[in-house]
């Protein structure tokens, strides 16, 4: 078994990644993770091992988050440099395993730098899966602040309905007190069911702080980087991310196009995937629901979730010339 956790040259700055396999011939699957600035490596090593039996499994932590965190400048905080560390990093995975192409998977934020990766970088990537799938910012944010007023009134909930109320509807994705004007939304949403109707998903200290503390993934130093950096990222970040819209930027791609989506994902609702979708223009592209999740339903369907992950990457493995 390899299980190495070290820093790689990315962009000009070192920046953390983990990867595990038992035979490093299998194909490599790279997780892009959300916010930005929302690390995901303690959940991927910890309730996702058994991708192992498939893949060699890759978790990286973006630039200015986590372990990457240390010597990243504001200015270099911005969807073009990351889209390039993506691609610089596909390139070294690439050299590393001896793979002519690897596989790429995002969740939420994950799903925007995947698709701006594809869309510059198609030529290392077998195909591309996306997850609480980003479509229209604007759109997504509207939606998603309504649904959570609704809830909250239909509750009765006053204290959340005043909340709510106070930060006001979001303009172009963007949210009166920027980050924070956000997290209010945000935890309103995650109490009424809009990130999972999971038990336990209804606290974002729980659902969110407290895996990545319990997990042993991270060092104290990448637990700093995790505390100072989601902040700072998400916040340089998302004045630019506000305006994202890939039904006017993004429908033709030159590899495959897989999005498997929770039906009751109200963070990036999923009422948007579909209109989009039926515009992309791919080598192979496919719209899976997974009725009985939200935002993530590679943990709120894991089962069904990484069945279908296995089945259309030994697909595309057959269809391809080339070493994956």
């Amino acid at each position: 078994m390899t299980d190495v956790k070290e820093k790689v040259l990315l962009g000009g700055v070192m920046q953390k990644i983990h990867y595990v396999t038992d035979d490093p011939s299998k194909p490599v699957l790279l997780f892009l993770h959300g916010g930005p600035g929302v690390c995901n490596r303690h959940d991927i090593m910890t309730h996702h091992r058994d991708l192992l039996d498939t893949f060699t499994v890759v978790t990286w932590d973006q630039r200015g988050s986590g372990g990457s965190y240390w010597g990243v400048s504001e200015d270099t905080l911005t969807v073009e440099r990351l889209t390039d560390d993506a691609a610089e990093l596909t390139e070294w995975l690439c050299r590393k395993f001896g793979k002519d192409k690897i596989f790429v998977i995002g969740g939420s934020w994950g799903s925007e730098l995947g698709v701006w990766l594809i869309s510059r970088y198609p030529e290392k990537i077998a195909a591309l899966f996306g997850f609480g799938q980003v479509v229209d910012n604007t759109r997504n944010e509207e939606i998603s602040y309504d649904f959570t007023l609704r809830a909250a009134k239909e509750a009765g909930d006053e204290e959340s309905v005043r909340k709510l109320e106070k930060v006001g509807p979001p303009v172009t994705g963007q949210y009166k007190g920027g980050f924070d004007g956000m997290m209010v939304q945000r935890r309103i949403l995650m109490k009424y069911g809009g990130y999972s109707k999971k038990e336990g998903k209804d606290n974002y200290w729980d659902a969110m702080v407290v895996p990545m503390l319990r997990s042993r993934e991270y060092s104290l130093s990448d637990i700093v980087g995790l505390v100072l950096g989601y902040k700072r990222v998400l916040k340089a970040m998302w004045e630019e991310i506000g305006p994202t819209c890939f039904p006017k930027t993004c429908t033709r791609f030159d590899t495959r196009f897989y999005i498997f989506d929770g039906r009751l994902d109200m963070n990036t609702p999923s009422e948007l995937v579909e209109d989009w979708y039926n515009m992309i223009e791919a080598p192979d592209k496919e719209l899976v629901w997974f009725e009985d999740s939200g935002h993530n339903p590679m943990n709120d369907e894991p089962d069904k979730f990484k069945r279908m992950l296995r089945e259309k990457c030994r697909k595309v493995m057959e269809q391809e010339n080339c070493v994956i």
